[in-house]
């Protein structure tokens, strides 16, 4: 019974810089999976560019980098690319981005912001049915329309996942909440290694149940890293990114020695918020 099936949103945060066909197959990857265990239902994947506010090394500027991602997705009928995040003048923590986007399919208006509570049905539905008595008779303890809210999944490569045990980079609260209330989709080689790190945190262990993870086991080891190498050392990209993606980067020219030392040396907008939060 379709019906019956949890809808469910994959959302993917990151750099993207530049977006490769490694990204887009990570989207194919937990696609496939969610359908194989036939209860859920993927209606839609979001790729949200973090802000150049992010301070990474080597990032170059939001909009390119929007613009690409935008090229790459331009065939896809589920995946498609969110600029809220990117056009931000802060860094804003994944937990938030998630919450946006959580809010945003509960209210599709886009007046409705973050600042507003999160009601886990859309408001006033229940009022519309009362009417009606020749509703079917609801299950006990089943929340009216409780299926009818996508969860927003948090979409990952092993290396995300791994970063949790970074000093700073992430809120314990933070991971704690996405794990919680939203859920992670982690794509990682074929091996153990992602196991093992759940298992040895007790956040990530208590809630591994909402933990899933896909294994890849048609490797794909393309980095965005070693794109801009490639291009650093004036090789060829192709067939590792859209050929769309290459046309763009080779005609604005994006990736050069210059570019990978934009940052140099400027700390991470997480590693700082969190840092100066843990000394107040």
């Amino acid at each position: 019974d379709p019906d019956k099936k949890t809808e469910v949103v994959l959302l993917a945060c990151g750099s993207f810089n530049p977006i490769t066909n490694m990204h887009l197959r990570l989207f194919e990857l937990a696609k496939d999976y969610f359908h194989e265990t036939g209860k859920y239902k993927v209606i839609k994947g979001i790729i949200s560019p973090v802000g150049d506010a992010y301070k990474k090394k080597g990032l170059i500027s939001a909009n390119h980098r929007v613009t690409m991602a935008k090229l790459a997705t331009k065939n896809s009928d589920w995946v498609e690319v969110d600029d809220w995040e990117s056009s931000q003048s802060e860094w804003l923590e994944t937990l938030k981005v998630l919450r946006y986007h959580h809010q945003k399919l509960l209210s599709p208006d886009p007046t409705n912001s973050l600042q507003n509570a999160i009601p886990l049905t859309k408001p006033g539905r229940k009022r519309k049915q009362e009417p009606n008595r020749h509703d079917p008779v609801k299950k006990k303890n089943q929340s009216p329309d409780i299926k009818s809210v996508p969860q927003v999944k948090l979409l990952c490569g092993s290396d995300m996942l791994e970063s949790f045990g970074i000093p700073n980079l992430w809120k314990l609260e933070d991971i704690t909440e996405i794990v919680k209330n939203h859920g992670l989709v982690c794509i990682s080689r074929a091996g153990n290694s992602v196991q093992k790190f759940i298992y040895e945190s007790d956040i990530l262990w208590r809630h591994k149940n909402n933990i899933h993870l896909v294994e890849e086991w048609i490797t794909n080891d393309i980095s965005s890293t070693k794109i801009r190498r490639a291009l650093r050392r004036g090789q060829s990209i192709r067939y590792l990114v859209p050929d769309v993606v290459q046309a763009y980067i080779e005609k604005n020219n994006l990736y050069s020695p210059e570019s990978e030392d934009r940052n140099a040396g400027v700390v991470l907008a997480p590693l700082q918020k969190n840092a100066c939060d843990s000394k107040n």
